[in-house]
């Protein structure tokens, strides 16, 4: 296979300081919502010009350029080993170039790794096969941790919210966990819902929730309802731009839903903030597309 460290550095440069279209769309769409000389216009406006001083001059979008997160679709036969080890590299000289500040710190110790490189979760990387005839698709996403500290996970029924075990109950909490969240996650943000699995799955799948594009209806009709609900209703909350009060919390809703165990009904929220940095790359042969 080819050595593909450089296009996977592009692609961290991307993500990091190139917001995607979809999402810039949604803020400016935001911003014609607000009223003017309100707090919340102005907080928005703020984003939007830190969005294009970011892409013209290729430096991050925020100062926490947050957890590398790599979803990787790889054809029958190629190397994981070798993708890993081009993904590392790619992260170490894209922290050198300071297209990522090294954030990779031991939780033991204390002790930053000034490359952002760690133990084996550190870029985490996902791997799944795919048939040998498909390209090679690597998707990243850059997670700030003020958006990861007011995600939440519930456990259905909740007597606290009278939410049971249906999409009702998903609703409940879901609105509970923007409540909670108000401005801290960095707001406008987005949800990424997962229903069902495990603990551990329900938060891996919330995050792949969060890999959609914006305007991508989900297929499950119950879904898509309840996704553009969700939004809906979180913006009725007043929250707003970072907590300034405003008509828009939350910029858009993506849910999946998960088989689980009869005893178990969890719902995990993952929020990500307005730097909503997510992008992919697509290999066939030697030809490399980026969206």
């Amino acid at each position: 296979m080819n050595d593909l460290t450089e296009a996977i550095l592009e692609l961290i440069r991307r993500t990091s300081t190139d917001l995607p279209e979809d999402v810039e769309a949604r803020l400016r769409a935001a911003l014609e919502q607000e009223e003017e000389g309100s707090a919340a216009r102005g907080a928005l406006e703020t984003i939007l010009k830190n969005v294009e001083l970011a892409r013209e001059n290729s430096t991050p979008i925020c100062q926490d350029t947050g957890t590398p997160l790599f979803y990787v679709r790889y054809p029958e036969g190629m190397s994981t080993r070798a993708l890993r080890r081009q993904i590392i590299a790619a992260v170490q000289e894209a922290t050198r170039r300071t297209y990522l500040r090294p954030n990779a710190v031991d939780a033991i110790t204390g002790r930053n790794s000034g490359d952002n490189t760690g133990d084996e979760h550190y870029p985490t990387i996902h791997f799944e096969e795919v048939d040998a005839d498909q390209p090679l698709v690597i998707e990243l996403m850059l997670k700030g941790g003020g958006c990861e500290n007011v995600g939440a996970q519930y456990k259905l029924p909740d007597s606290r919210l009278g939410a049971g075990r249906d999409l009702e109950g998903v609703r409940k909490v879901a609105l509970d966990a923007v409540y909670k969240a108000q401005g801290k996650g960095c707001a406008p943000g987005v949800l990424g819902i997962a229903i069902g699995g495990d603990r551990g799955s329900s938060y891996l799948a919330s995050k792949e929730a969060l890999l959609r594009r914006l305007d991508d209806p989900n297929p499950n009709p119950d879904l898509d309802a309840l996704e553009k609900r969700l939004t809906e209703e979180a913006n009725q909350l007043g929250i707003g731009p970072m907590g300034f009060g405003g008509k828009t919390t939350v910029l858009g809703t993506k849910v999946k839903g998960l088989h689980r165990l009869p005893a178990s009904y969890f719902v995990s929220v993952s929020y990500m903030c307005w730097a909503y940095r997510r992008r992919r790359m697509t290999v066939r042969g030697d030809e490399v597309l980026y969206e």
